[in-house]
Parts: structure tokens; sequence; C-alpha cells
């Protein structure tokens, strides 16, 4: 929606909402540059050690056969994550009420409204997600409650106003047997209706029976931690060699770390396809919140 006050609901339930434009910032692309990212070598040394830990980690597993091993080869096949979090704020300004009962109205006679983002937020922890609603002051005002005209009641939906209804012990018939009155309601056919204790009325369920509303523009901040995970592909003959499940259970090792307001792509990785994600993500969070939605951090 376009920037700006959004206009007063007419009707209870029906309010208007607008999202503002975020403040001017420097959103614009940083230059790539070379990524040092040094993918690790496994050595007979490593190779050796792991198998060793392993043999540890079985309770039947014998160690002889370490002794007299011969590593001919070494395989190694690295997988690549790639993720991209982009903190972000949001927020918009809705119309809300509460029923009067006399609270301190802090109106448009008290000053001009602020602007959504001139609005003095702390900011929660960075990637912690986090919404908050903050009434804006200056807003407020009092109206007659619409949906129950200021009368603080609504007839009752079962006994239509009457008060009373039914009796479902006799279904009317006023008696409960062939010959027996009705005891419940004395052989009338009608009871006291208990869905309004026989008042053949309600309170409001807008205004709780105080007849007016509490109007103001509620502000709705709302902090989101946008992530985004790539890994490649493997071959068939990588995926054969080790399977993919087993690639699960391995614990990783970060090979590359930036945190800022805005991160690089990468570049020069050894798996181009890393290098080709990482640029198309970073362009794709940026257009995604370049016009409501600011970034705060990424890494």
């Amino acid at each position: 929606m376009d920037e700006g006050q959004a206009e007063d609901a007419d009707s209870v339930g029906s309010p208007k909402a607008s999202v503002f434009s975020s403040p001017p910032a420097n959103s614009r692309m940083r230059s790539a540059v070379p990524s040092d990212c040094s993918v690790p070598v496994v050595t007979e040394e490593m190779a050796t050690e792991a198998l060793f830990q392993f043999i540890n980690s079985k309770c039947c597993y014998s160690r002889e056969p370490l002794a007299k091993l011969t590593i001919e080869d070494i395989i190694q096949l690295s997988l690549y994550r790639y993720r991209l979090e982009t903190f972000s704020e949001c927020r918009f300004c809705e119309w809300s009420f509460e029923p009067y009962t006399g609270q301190l109205v802090d109106g448009p006679e008290n000053g001009a409204s602020p602007q959504p983002w001139d609005v003095q937020v702390s900011t929660p922890n960075m990637f912690q997600e986090d919404t908050r609603r903050l009434r804006i002051s200056h807003s407020s005002h009092v109206k007659v409650c619409s949906k129950c005209q200021g009368r603080g009641r609504k007839k009752c939906s079962r006994c239509q106003g009457a008060g009373r209804a039914r009796c479902v012990s006799c279904s009317r018939s006023r008696h409960r047997d062939k010959h027996k009155t009705c005891q419940i309601c004395s052989g009338t056919g009608r009871r006291s209706c208990n869905t309004c204790s026989g008042r053949g009325h309600k309170p409001c369920t807008t205004c709780r029976g105080e007849r007016r509303l509490l109007h103001f523009r509620q502000l709705t901040i709302t902090w989101k931690n946008n992530v985004f995970e790539f890994v490649p592909e493997m071959t068939q003959e990588d995926a054969e060699a080790f399977p993919r499940e087993l690639l699960s259970k391995v614990h990783g090792r970060s090979i590359f770390k930036e945190e800022g307001v805005l991160v690089h792509p990468i570049t020069d990785f050894p798996n181009s396809e890393i290098s080709q994600v990482s640029l198309r993500a970073i362009t794709t969070h940026r257009a995604a919140h370049a016009e409501n939605s600011p970034i705060l951090q990424q890494r």
C-alpha cells in the first residue's frame, strides 16, 4: 500500500492496515571479493586417527588389525552447504480498539502522531525473531460502539429477546410422559433461556457492555530471520561411493564465515555452483527486503 496514514475504519471488525516503506538505507550490492575458502585435505594420519576413534567407539571391535593396516589410497569427497541468513525488520500500522472504561485518551490534540519508522524501539538480539505491538501516540479517540449502536447489549439469538425458550425436557408437550406434568417448565412448555439467563439480551462482545470504544493506531514490528540453504547435488559416482544418508550424520567444519549489515557474494570457491548460488541468493534477499523490510544484519 502507499506510504502514509491509513484511513479510519467505518465499522468495527474491518480495520485498514498500511505497510510502510523503510527509511533510506545503503542497500546497494557490495562488490564480490575473493573468498578465502581453504578446503581441508584428508591425510593418511587423519584417516588412521579417524579409524582408530571409530574402533574405540565399538565395544567388540579389535585394535589388532589397525596395527597391520596399510592405506593404499584415499578418496576424498567434500560436500558443501551454503547458508545465508538475513535478519530484517518490518513495520505496519492498523486501527485497533478496546472497550472504553474511562482510561486516558491520547488524541491528536496532544500533538501529531509520529511516523512508524520514527517510533524508537530496542532491537532484539540479531537473528532472534520477535514481534512487538505498540500504540501510536496521539492517535486515540472515542467512538460509540457500532456493533451494538451504543446500547451495550445485543438481543439473545436463542430466545430472540423473549427471555424464555422451548423446554428441551418435554419439547413443549408439557408432559414428561403421558400423564405426568413436566416439572422443569411446570407444564408451560417453555422455560427461562439458559443462554441469556432469562434477560432476553447479552452484553455486546465488542464493547463488553461499555457502549463506547477507544480507537487507536497500533504499530506491529516484526523481526524475522530469513534463511536460505543450498547443498549441491552429488554425481552418481560420488553418491554410490558415499551414500547421502551417511553424509547427513557427519559433523562438518566451517571453512568460510562473514557477518555484517550486508555480506559479499562468494567467489573463487572450489565448487563453482556455490559461487553462483551465493550471488543469486544475496541478490534475491536484497530485492525482497529493499522496499518495506530493511536488512539489519546478514551472515
